[in-house]
């Protein structure tokens, strides 16, 4: 089994290798950012692919559609230091079939992994409790009212890029940009362009 992680942190790649050490039918790869996360995954094709929610050039939720693009049938598990059910529920409905956070028991990855390779779903029990009571929140929260493109522009904007620059980091036109902030503004009920850097730093999203 082929495994990719994609997160900048050394000791979660090292902690993940950990993990299989015992077990030489598993191969851990590994990347530091989505780019470079994104171009792995298309020369090594992985079974399954590890991704931080927040990575230092674009989030996680990003990364997974430009990998489901290329391939549909990815199996992705998810890795967040974020516990918000909101998050979680983002990430089942991209069809993610993993999410584990960065402080469950790091045997609750392994096994998420291994779940998932056998094409089978895995949810930390904690965060599917939590998610499961958090209904109202969830509806509320603006993380679900987002698509993955918008989440990184209103991430892009958060972090104070202007939109000649997000249009720049993503790759897309600037006319593009400009009409999704301005969705954005729509569906987030912001007034103008500060209020949308509000609501990126009330939800965390410049990280």
């Amino acid at each position: 089994m082929r495994v990719l992680i994609v997160d900048d942190h050394p000791v979660v790649v090292t902690g993940c290798r950990a993990l299989f050490t015992s077990d030489p039918a598993v191969e851990i790869l590994e990347a530091s950012d989505a780019k470079e996360g994104h171009r792995a995954y298309l020369q090594k094709h992985p079974d399954v692919t590890v991704i931080d929610v927040w990575l230092p050039d674009l989030t996680g939720f990003e990364l997974t559609r430009r990998i489901r693009r290329d391939d549909p049938a990815a199996k992705i598990v998810m890795l967040s230091a974020s516990e918000d059910p909101a998050f979680v529920v983002r990430a089942v409905e991209m069809g993610i079939q993993g999410y584990v956070s960065k402080s469950d028991d790091p045997r609750l990855l392994a096994k998420a992994i291994r779940k998932v390779a056998a094409s089978e779903r895995f949810v930390s029990p904690r965060l599917a409790e939590a998610t499961t009571f958090a209904g109202a929140a969830i509806k509320a929260s603006p993380l679900t009212q987002m698509s993955p493109r918008e989440l990184e522009i209103l991430r892009l904007l958060g972090r104070g890029d202007r939109i000649s620059e997000v249009a720049s980091e993503l790759g897309i036109s600037y006319k593009t940009v400009a009409n999704t902030t301005s969705v954005l503004k729509s569906k987030l009920g912001a007034r103008n362009h500060s209020d949308l850097v509000r609501i990126a730093v009330e939800i965390d999203l410049r990280r």
